[in-house]
């Protein structure tokens, strides 16, 4: 159950966006049907599989291919993120399938876009990101641009986006009757992200993406961390309070040639008490400074816990079905189902 109850989604098999795009849908009560490989490999606890059934299809098969068709003839949604021109090639193309069923939504998905002069060529995450701009933003002064830990155009630049054009072509065809082609590129996504980076990088006292002390991470007397984000004075009164610190005596923080001195100063501080310590401070006192958790620490942390922010599947901690919902919740997602554990007959009976 959830808000997206009776939504019918067709997922061709493709990588990490698109499967992500058809998690978020079906996190959210969406029934989704990811058209796999025959023979392929079965993680229950995989996240971007969860909670969708699973029909084995060789693209090679001209059969197999009706099969998809006929599917996507009964579906609301059909996703795919293959390399520009291959499901052109294989019959599956937006013409193809929109000429039976007029009122599909065609998500597609890819690095560079289905039109200009990258349309076909590779790339990663990287790659995305360093074309928007947005690598170049996310470097320490004087340092090389750095990568960030969580691919941001292949999820929340690529897969969101994709998930986010369905959403709103699935509303347009509420008004008009007639479904189109939504085409999220990654390249786009990313520059979506840096739309704020891109307004504050050149203002004076604003690069606290990177390099500010009262925006950043410090070790603590036992190795752990504690992430710092006290941008505003208020916050920024009650961190040096909190750390015995005289604001008399330190540095104005307001010229930035000071921020290499004060964060030296900030970094003995911490290190002074181990990261428990700096908890329990902090959770008294408000200045937006919490300790850096592992994945199996944030799954315990009692407030995560009672906000039910992560759920468990096949044995496996994984974030909740987001965002929340008063009406129509979403249900705690199902295991991945094994590549061809359902039939397409099921389906399109139960999609009859």
């Amino acid at each position: 159950m959830g808000p997206l109850d009776n939504l019918r989604v067709v997922e061709l098999a493709a990588g990490a966006p698109t499967a992500y795009a058809a998690t978020l849908l079906a996190d959210l009560g969406a029934d989704v049907v990811r058209i796999d490989r025959p023979g392929g490999r079965h993680q229950a606890a995989d996240p971007l599989g969860r909670g969708r059934r699973s029909v084995a299809v060789n693209l090679k098969d001209e059969n197999d291919l009706n099969t998809v068709r006929s599917l996507a003839g009964r579906a609301d949604v059909f996703l795919e993120g293959l390399r520009p021109g291959m499901c052109e090639r294989l019959g599956l193309g937006p013409d193809a399938l929109m000429e039976s069923n007029p009122r599909l939504v065609y998500a597609r998905l890819s690095g560079w876009g289905r039109t200009g002069p990258w349309a076909a060529r590779p790339g990663h995450d990287i790659s995305f990101l360093a074309m928007a701009g947005l690598l170049d933003g996310d470097r320490p002064a004087g340092g090389p641009p750095a990568p960030p830990t969580t691919y941001l155009s292949t999820f929340a630049g690529g897969g969101m986006l994709q998930a986010l054009g369905i959403l709103a072509a699935l509303h347009e065809r509420a008004r008009s009757g007639r479904g189109q082609v939504v085409d999220a590129a990654m390249v786009d996504g990313a520059a979506i992200l840096d739309v704020m980076t891109r307004q504050w990088r050149d203002l004076p006292g604003m690069s606290t993406v990177t390099d500010a002390p009262f925006y950043t991470t410090y070790a603590c007397q036992d190795g752990r961390y504690v992430a710092v984000g006290a941008i505003e004075p208020r916050f920024y009164d009650t961190l040096l309070e909190c750390l015995a610190l005289d604001p008399a005596a330190l540095p104005d923080r307001a010229d930035e040639a000071n921020w290499p001195a004060l964060r030296g100063l900030l970094a003995a501080a911490f290190a002074e008490h181990p990261r428990h310590h700096w908890t329990k401070v902090f959770d008294e006192h408000e200045a937006c400074v919490v300790p850096v958790l592992d994945p199996a620490e944030a799954a315990a942390h009692p407030a995560l816990r009672e906000r039910d922010t992560f759920v468990d599947v096949a044995g496996a901690h994984q974030p909740a079905p987001s965002p929340r919902f008063s009406r129509t919740p979403a249900t705690a997602p199902a295991p991945a189902p094994a590549p061809g554990e359902h039939t397409a007959a099921d389906v399109l009976s139960a999609w009859a």
